[in-house]
């Protein structure tokens, strides 16, 4: 045992002298003079300058995703969420988790009193949709059965009259044979 206990301390000491021999002297930079004041230069320009340019586009950016996520799903309420997106950068960011959850929630409230859940935009795109005959039976179906029910709750815009008198006049099978998601 006793054996063993020497073998390992001579070991070590075996290692701590070839670390002692393979060390090299430590520098404070790999540059020096001229090349290490235009290093510093540079680094100073881009700490000061860059990073705070790519800093606000950063938050620019991740601020105004809940809007464009309202207008990517259509959302009825995308307006008001393109202003609580622009309040939250007042703000510091505070009302941004706010404004990213409702850009993701189905406006149920807003579907009672107004007879949909979709921003007006959608039934304009599907009016012209319709107009280059690329709506399926299905999705006919369903904008005539939207629109009704908005009529139904109050008055339509005057496009969204227009696009009601164009799905009136369509044929009951217009489009492809193929029934498509709504």
């Amino acid at each position: 045992m006793r054996l063993w206990r020497n073998l390992l301390a001579l070991g070590r000491m075996a290692w701590a002298a070839v670390a002692t021999l393979a060390a090299t002297p430590a520098g404070a930079s790999m540059f020096s003079g001229e090349a290490l004041d235009a290093a510093a230069d540079v680094l100073a320009i881009v700490v000061l300058i860059l990073v705070p340019l790519v800093g606000i586009a950063v938050f620019w950016i991740v601020h105004v995703l809940p809007e464009k996520i309202a207008h990517k799903r259509h959302h009825p309420q995308r307006d008001a969420i393109q202003t609580l997106c622009l309040l939250s950068l007042v703000f510091g960011g505070l009302l941004w988790p706010i404004a990213w959850l409702w850009a993701y929630t189905r406006p149920v409230t807003y579907k009672m009193a107004y007879g949909t859940d979709r921003h007006e935009d959608y039934y304009e795109e599907m009016g012209a949709r319709l107009g280059s005959g690329g709506l399926t039976a299905t999705d006919i179906a369903h904008l005539r059965e939207d629109l009704a029910a908005m009529e139904a709750r109050g008055a339509l815009s005057p496009k969204l009259r227009a696009l009601k008198t164009a799905l009136d006049d369509a044929a009951p099978g217009a489009g492809p044979a193929t029934g498509g998601p709504a």
